[in-house]
């Protein structure tokens, strides 16, 4: 079959003109696509294009790879890249800004909830030493606020975080906007208390904090969802759940009023120089034409996301772009996407597995895995492969797969709709004479988890810490609970992960399930989910002093017990999570720079938080492929480097290894080969269904 052209070939094109305008770049995209290696690379181009300008590439990713990536160190004080010297570098440290702020504005913060709570100031010094969910959010939506306000640079480009959490980020604009209401009505009950002694009201520091905090957030808001001075670039790669996770993403980037700028659709394979016959096709490797086909077929959807957006493309290289080189020459091969090539997909051969492979976790007792990693890595196709060998493996047990990343693709994995309430996998097909397979899956809603937590606790908290039991009280009804009620009507991201993990644990001690694996969010959220229960635990504590302290006026001894068994639980999780006999983790590792260096720090902080690690997936290995300490080349041509030291990271760790899937097989058949690869001794592969 002859090469056909569809009225969507790649014409070169440069950057589009509007995005040259930009104040404000915001890279975003599914986790493992390219975000910072793009991020980077255009900082770069622009700091070059542009010698005048003062320029700031920003990330805001707690597990950024902007070192890596740069080759560079990049630390929290912006530092010049060296062949740019226009061009500063830096990560944001979330604990570090929370200190700045606090230094700033925190005797005044504290006065307003003093105004609006029974609680004194010396009770509220505590809690800026404790462990805030969504602080890396809230601090990074700050700073870039500040630096656009303050005019600090001509052009910032923010490496952002995984689409889910880039999301939530930009969410907390309505959540400080409500905060900010709610410390009105402290500093209104203020006011009215006054007038009431003294007949008038004078203006305190409480006053001018809130008016120029108010300021600021407009103008930052304003900032944000102007498209003539900032855009949302949305990365992507030409793999069906790269695609569905980019229309979401576009589509709550409207919601939320985000300009978008357009798509960057990375690692692209070259079209062959074919002649025009029939069996032209046939002489290209099995694995380029498959791949070729999928990657053509999904380019012609991804134009359909924005067609007002222009669509450009970024080859895949030879060796991975990294470094002042290897960004420069990805970014001079940008081409804007005007047609695409409809390439018969070849027919689908599967992979022999490659021992050693995952064990049978049901039989070794295992109530609970995590699979975890970086994004883009495969975790959730190695996460659905588990449910579905275990499911097969053991008919007789209930087991379920739930995603927690904020940006789901469990559903996706399977080809299936799945939503907040569990509902079971349909695998009629592979079902047999042996029976039905009991694999449910769910994807965590965070509002409905949200919306439980407040009707179990948080109303009646936001009453108590109101201070006024008064119900007759105009002044308690005008500014008492309504302040309150304010505040936990939102809630910082990071949350609903934690409680979703106090649930996953009760359900396994109740016996509703015999076996849960977790699909997480990207490492950097990861790493902040298995810190909470040790947050929330330090948040009741505090609750209970509080209580304690006040407990004659608050009463409340019902709320109290029913938070003191959320806090036994809390603990209980925290056991469960460190007990190598409950609960395993597996990380999922790919052949790239980047991915095989935050691998290696995730291991080690999984080790100092107390959690049990036996196995790493390789997946898409390929034979002869060496873990090497600083790359896992895996691309085309390139060439293996020096093997990781004997007292490495992954030295305790077992690497099962997961061959590249065929791309040309439906969602379901593709989990089903994953399964057979991982646990060839007992999981069907789709040959033989």
């Amino acid at each position: 079959m002859a090469p056909q052209l569809s009225p969507v070939s790649a014409t070169r094109s440069s950057f589009p003109p509007t995005w040259e305008a930009l104040h404000l770049t915001l890279v975003s995209g599914k986790g493992g696509v390219g975000k910072t290696t793009l991020a980077c690379g255009l900082a770069r181009h622009w700091a070059q294009q542009f010698p005048q300008q003062q320029l700031l590439l920003l990330s805001t990713d707690p597990a950024h790879s902007l070192g890596d990536v740069l080759q560079m160190p990049v630390t929290a004080q912006a530092q010049a890249v060296p062949d740019r010297p226009n061009l500063q570098v830096q990560a944001l440290d979330a604990k570090q800004l929370l200190g700045a702020f606090r230094d700033r504005y925190g005797a005044v913060l504290e006065l307003l909830v003093e105004r609006g709570s029974f609680v004194e100031g010396e009770d509220l010094t505590p809690v800026w030493d404790l462990n805030w969910p969504g602080v890396d959010e809230l601090m990074g939506l700050l700073e870039i606020q500040r630096l656009l306000n303050q005019r600090v640079v001509d052009r910032i480009v923010v490496d952002m975080a995984p689409s889910g959490h880039t999301l939530n980020l930009f969410k907390l604009m309505d959540f400080l906007d409500t905060i900010l209401s709610a410390l009105e009505l402290f500093q209104e009950k203020h006011r009215v208390i006054s007038r009431s002694f003294t007949g008038r009201y004078t203006p305190d520091e409480a006053d001018t904090f809130l008016h120029e905090l108010k300021q600021d957030l407009a103008q930052g808001r304003a900032w944000l969802q102007d498209p003539q001075r900032t855009a949302c670039l949305v990365v992507a790669i030409a793999e069906p759940m790269s695609l569905l996770e980019t229309q979401r993403f576009v589509a709550a980037l409207a919601t939320l009023r985000i300009p978008l700028g357009g798509l960057l659709l990375n690692r692209i394979l070259p079209l062959p120089p074919l002649a025009p016959s029939p069996t032209a096709w046939d002489t290209l490797p099995w694995e380029q034409r498959d791949r070729l086909s999928e990657q053509q077929q999904l380019l012609e959807q991804f134009t359909t996301i924005a067609p007002d957006k222009p669509v450009l493309t970024l080859p895949l290289l030879a060796t991975e772009p990294i470094g002042a080189l290897g960004l420069d020459t990805l970014m001079a091969q940008v081409e804007r996407l005007s047609q695409v090539v409809r390439v018969p997909p070849p027919a689908v051969q599967w992979p022999d597995p490659i021992p050693p492979g995952l064990t049978d976790f049901i039989a070794t007792g295992r109530k609970l895995i995590l699979v975890g990693g970086k994004g883009g890595v495969g975790k959730t196709t190695v996460a659905a492969a588990i449910g579905l060998a275990m499911a097969q493996r053991h008919r007789d047990r209930r087991i379920r797969l739930i995603s927690i990343d904020p940006a789901h693709s469990l559903g996706d994995a399977f080809g299936q709709t799945l939503g907040h309430e569990p509902r079971p996998i349909q695998l009629d097909a592979l079902a047999g004479d042996a029976g039905p397979l009991h694999l449910s899956g769910q994807e965590v809603d965070a509002e409905q988890v949200l919306q439980q937590f407040r009707e179990d606790y948080l109303w009646e908290l936001a009453e108590m810490m109101s201070g006024e039991q008064a119900a007759d009280s105009p002044l308690q009804l005008a500014y008492g609970p309504e302040a309150w009620k304010q505040i936990v009507s939102e809630a910082l991201p990071g949350i609903d992960e934690m409680l979703s993990l106090v649930t996953v644990i009760d359900l396994l001690e109740r016996g509703e399930q015999d076996l849960i694996i977790l699909d997480t969010a990207p490492t950097g959220h990861l790493l902040r989910f298995l810190e909470m229960p040790t947050a929330l635990s330090d948040w009741l504590a505090w609750i209970f002093k509080l209580w304690i302290k006040y407990q004659d006026v608050l009463g409340r001894t019902d709320l109290i017990g029913r938070l003191r068994g959320l806090r036994q639980q809390v603990v209980l999780t925290q056991k469960k999570l460190k007990d190598p006999q409950h609960t395993e983790f597996i990380g999922v590792v790919q052949a790239q720079a980047a991915i095989v260096t935050e691998a290696q720090r995730l291991t080690q902080s999984l080790a100092a938080l107390g959690l049990h690690q036996h196995y790493l997936v390789h997946n898409r290995y390929t034979p002869g492929q060496v873990l090497t300490g600083d790359s896992l080349g895996d691309s085309p041509g390139e060439t293996q480097r020096k093997p990781l030291a004997q007292d490495n990271p992954f030295a305790h760790l077992e690497i099962v290894r997961l061959p590249p899937l065929p791309r040309s097989v439906t969602p379901l058949e593709r989990v089903q080969g994953a399964a057979h690869l991982l646990f060839a001794e007992f999981a069907d592969s789709p040959t033989q269904t």
